[in-house]
């Protein structure tokens, strides 16, 4: 585990947004000040996986939140999943846009002719979240995977759900799923987790040193910035919560667990493991101390909330048991 504090030695930091920095119009407590502390020693960057819409319009709700942003520190899905589709055929081919301005910008911006309708017979079909989306667009997709199977079929991003300031609703994953069912095919996507959005960012603001994502979803932020060999931290503010990182899997778990983003600038503490004569082996963050005999884990002492679930986290991802095999003391996730 790196010394210091999350961000010692970082020269990016690339944060997401719903559910990081803001939920619906609401910005979340604490983010706005953290990130622009982040910003006098790093470069600041926003990776957002909402295809919805334009990086000029997201970096200016970001600039209302009291951030400085272009949008050019925006890095959007669409705009990995032009990536993709750019591979796949040529500029000027006939593309089937299911999404809003966010995704049918950049459609354009890279050359090819939009189409919402199967009846004219696109080259591809690429697909992206918007709140406007509905069956008929889902249906016009669908029916041009069928009419003609061997055409691409790009999607950006898989996230099942999108916290909003009413609570969390149905998201981009959700949509590509009911065409999937209705075709019978797999999309190729290109957001969070994927490696090509990474590559768009990566590329975008370097040459760097150390990069640093900051998330709240293990499956899309955290499991994005493990393959793209970045360090991340999961700040619990958004989609997933201390029980689900205590289910994690090996490839979706954060270098760093923040309870918000003021966490950032703390000093991060260091994780004690050892073990007694009995077998029985024991995890310290801070005043937390957490034992596990066998597949029993038990708190020995709660310490801080947030050490609690750390060491909870570490003893647990330790055991290399799955969730479903270990009882484990509900105060460490309650």
């Amino acid at each position: 585990m790196p010394k210091g504090t999350p961000l010692t030695g970082v020269d990016l930091v690339l944060a997401d947004l719903d559910g990081v920095l803001y939920q619906g119009q609401r910005p979340i407590p604490h983010a706005v000040e953290s990130v622009r502390k982040a910003g006098k020693g790093a470069q600041v960057g926003y990776i957002t996986n909402n295809a919805s819409r334009t990086p000029a319009s997201v970096a200016e709700q970001i600039t209302q939140l009291g951030l400085p942003a272009t949008a050019d520190d925006v890095v959007t899905s669409p705009q990995a999943a032009l990536r993709v589709l750019s591979r796949l055929v040529p500029a000027g081919s006939l593309v089937l846009v299911v999404g809003g301005p966010g995704l049918s910008s950049e459609v354009e911006r890279a050359g090819f002719r939009i189409t919402r309708v199967a009846d004219d017979s696109p080259d591809a079909v690429i697909q992206g979240f918007s709140p406007e989306v509905g069956w008929s667009d889902l249906a016009q997709a669908s029916f041009a995977l069928q009419r003609r199977p061997e055409i691409p079929w790009v999607a950006t991003n898989t996230d099942w759900s999108i916290p909003v300031e009413g609570g969390v609703a149905p998201g981009n994953g959700a949509l590509v799923s009911a065409v999937h069912l209705a075709v019978g095919r797999l999309a190729t996507f290109a957001g969070k987790p994927e490696k090509e959005i990474f590559d768009v960012a990566l590329e975008r603001f370097g040459p760097i040193g150390d990069a640093l994502m900051i998330g709240d979803r293990l499956d899309t932020d955290i499991l994005g910035a493990n393959r793209a060999g970045i360090r991340s931290a999961l700040v619990l503010t958004g989609i997933d919560t201390p029980k689900t990182l205590l289910a994690s899997e090996e490839s979706q778990r954060p270098t760093y667990v923040l309870e918000d983003l003021r966490d950032l600038h703390k000093p991060y503490p260091e994780i004690i493991r050892s073990e007694d004569s009995d077998g029985v082996l024991t995890v310290e963050v801070g005043r937390a101390v957490v034992r596990r005999k066998g597949h029993v884990i038990r708190v020995a002492r709660p310490g801080r909330k947030i050490d609690l679930i750390r060491a909870g986290a570490t003893i647990i991802h330790d055991s290399g048991l799955k969730i479903f095999g270990l009882d484990v003391d509900p105060q460490i996730y309650s």
